[in-house]
């Protein structure tokens, strides 16, 4: 099995209040392409980090090997996502890829 963590800090443009949104919006739209990728055992996201984390949101998600994660990255549902509800708010995204 691989595991897929990505760390994301959002735009500093954004308020609490529209960081609280969109961090909702980014956790909907990722957890909901359970059940749709092959390879895609399980997928998570954290959004409540404690006030010492230096990161917004976190993506624990874990797949059956590493060709159904680089399936994953290129699948039009997660293409969709990443394009329409992450990326345009996130400035800096951190990713560690590992074989459990």
């Amino acid at each position: 099995m691989v595991k897929h963590v990505i760390l994301w800090t959002l735009k500093n443009e954004y308020s609490k209040e529209e960081k609280e949104a969109i961090k909702a919006e980014i956790k909907a739209g990722l957890e909901g392409l359970a059940g749709q990728i092959p390879g895609l055992l399980e997928i998570h996201v954290n959004i409540n980090g404690l006030e010492s984390s230096n990161a917004d949101l976190m993506l624990d998600s874990t797949f059956t090997d590493e060709a159904a994660l680089k399936g994953y990255s290129v699948h039009p549902a997660h293409v969709a996502v990443a394009n329409g509800k992450v990326r345009p708010h996130t400035a800096i995204r951190s990713c560690l890829d590992f074989t459990l």
